[in-house]
C-alpha cells in the first residue's frame, strides 16, 4: 500500500487528483451560487405578483411569517434528529476504538511473545477467565441435579 502511494506521488497522479478535486469544488460552488440567485429572483417575482394582488403590506407580513415558520420547522427537524445523530456518532466512535484496540493488540502480539514477561501478560487474563468459568460451573450449592435459582430445601 505504501509502495503504491509513493508510486502515485512520484508519477504526479496525486497532483492531478488534487487539481480535479479543486476544479470540481469550484464548479459546484459556482453552480450553488447561481442556483441561490435563481431562487432569490423567483422569490422576488412571487413577492411582486402577490403584492399586486393583495397589497405590499399584507404580502410583506405573509412572507415574514412564512420564513419564520420555515425557520421553526427546520429547527424542530434538527432537534428531533439530533439524538439519532448523536447515537450514531457514539456507535461509530465505539466501533472505531474497538478496531484500534484490536489493531494495537495484534501489533503488540509479536513483541509480547518474544519475552517471558510478555507471554505471562498474555496468558494471565486467559487463565483468569478459565478459572472464573470453572468456578461458576462448580459453585457451592449447585449439585448435579439442581437448576440455577432453585431453592436448596
Amino acid at each position: 500500500m505504501l509502495a503504491s502511494l509513493l508510486a502515485s506521488l512520484a508519477s504526479g497522479e496525486t497532483l492531478q487528483a488534487v487539481r480535479r478535486a479543486r476544479r470540481m469544488a469550484i464548479a459546484y460552488l459556482l453552480a450553488g451560487v447561481a442556483g441561490l440567485c435563481g431562487v432569490g429572483f423567483l422569490i422576488g417575482a412571487l413577492y411582486i405578483f402577490l403584492s399586486e394582488r393583495y397589497g405590499s403590506l399584507a404580502t410583506a407580513i405573509g412572507f415574514g411569517v412564512g420564513f419564520i415558520v420555515l425557520a421553526v420547522v427546520i429547527l424542530l427537524i434538527h432537534r428531533l434528529t439530533a439524538e439519532t445523530r448523536a447515537r450514531r456518532v457514539a456507535e461509530q466512535r465505539k466501533s472505531d476504538l474497538t478496531a484500534m484496540g484490536i489493531a494495537a493488540g495484534i501489533a503488540a502480539l509479536p513483541t509480547l511473545m518474544r519475552s517471558r514477561i510478555g507471554l505471562g501478560a498474555l496468558l494471565a487474563p486467559a487463565i483468569a477467565v478459565a478459572a472464573y468459568a470453572i468456578y461458576r460451573e462448580n459453585k457451592p450449592g449447585r449439585g448435579p441435579g439442581r437448576f440455577p435459582g432453585e431453592p436448596l430445601g
